[in-house]
């Protein structure tokens, strides 16, 4: 099993290994592997398009974190959205903490010093882990928490991502801090969770607190009520190196800073995912009611 996860890393990174010399006027922008990554990632090129020079390549859908962590340590990627609570406990191993502002300035000074990698500001918005059961299920069962999901979890089919059934953070914390047991456990790409849900293939799953289909369709998230989970604010991840060449990305990227709240990551999600309009025009939409770009025949 970890010789084949191995393997596709390295196939995934080859591409990226081949890119070619140094890339002075070009910002690349990398993204994981499902909807609000390439949202942000969109989000993070229009704003650098439209308030620098600079050339944009977009490098999205690279797997999951540990992919996005290696390209931008090799420098094949300059900048991608992460999100803290990923941060502190898949990548520096280190023990969850709950307190935002601890998190955000541990993250920021541990990538400094470990990996010369420079942690943005947050975004405006958390998106933790959330176990996801059918309304129809939680309204028979009144299930509200986690806890009350408890009892029935050993009868019960579990839908989990790839990365959260490994991580600290994922499964083995939840199921020490709440004893979670599942009858099976079937582990699936990111995109297909909530129809397996709601096909009645699986009985729970975890998803993400900002996925726009919560809102759009019968579902409900059970409540954290251990706080087991740590806070993941989204930010910026750069390479300090790229900010020492173009030193103007700071304010660009800074102008983000709590800009983006969890019902507008929602709605964001929704119109790419459920609605399947284009990305570029969503996040242009969004940049422009924000007031964060201006219309372009407005740019000089």
């Amino acid at each position: 099993m970890r010789f084949t996860k191995l393997a596709l890393a390295i196939s995934l990174l080859v591409p990226l290994a081949a890119c070619g010399p140094a890339r002075a006027d070009t910002i690349v922008v990398g993204s994981k592997n499902f909807t609000e990554q390439l949202v942000l990632g969109e989000i993070i090129a229009q704003q650098i398009e439209a308030h620098t020079r600079l050339h944009v390549e977009r490098r999205f859908y690279l797997w999951g974190t540990y992919i996005c962590q290696q390209a931008i340590l090799a420098g094949r990627i300059d900048v991608y959205p992460e999100y803290t609570g990923t941060a502190l406990t898949a990548i520096l191993k280190l023990k969850p903490e709950g307190d935002p502002g601890a998190v955000l300035e541990r993250v920021r000074n541990e990538y400094a010093k470990k990996f010369h990698l420079v942690v943005g500001k947050p975004f405006g918005f958390n998106n933790g882990f959330a176990l996801v059961v059918r309304g129809s299920d939680a309204r028979r069962l009144h299930l509200r928490t986690i806890s009350d999901a408890v009892p029935y979890a050993p009868k019960w089919r579990a839908g989990f991502g790839y990365e959260f059934m490994e991580r600290p953070d994922g499964y083995p914390s939840l199921k020490r801090v709440y004893g979670l047991r599942f009858a099976s456990i079937r582990l699936m790409d990111l995109g297909l969770l909530y129809r397996a849900l709601l096909g009645h293939e699986v009985d729970l799953v975890v998803g993400n607190a900002t996925d726009g289909l919560l809102a759009a369709r019968d579902m409900v998230v059970l409540e954290d009520d251990k706080h087991d989970f740590p806070p993941y604010q989204a930010v910026p991840i750069l390479r300090s190196r790229i900010l020492e060449r173009h030193p103007q990305l700071v304010p660009v990227l800074d102008a983000l800073a709590g800009k983006i709240t969890e019902e507008d990551m929602r709605r964001l999600n929704y119109a790419v995912e459920g609605e399947h309009r284009n990305v570029k025009e969503v996040v242009h939409e969004f940049l422009l009611a924000k007031q964060l770009i201006r219309p372009l025949q407005q740019r000089k």
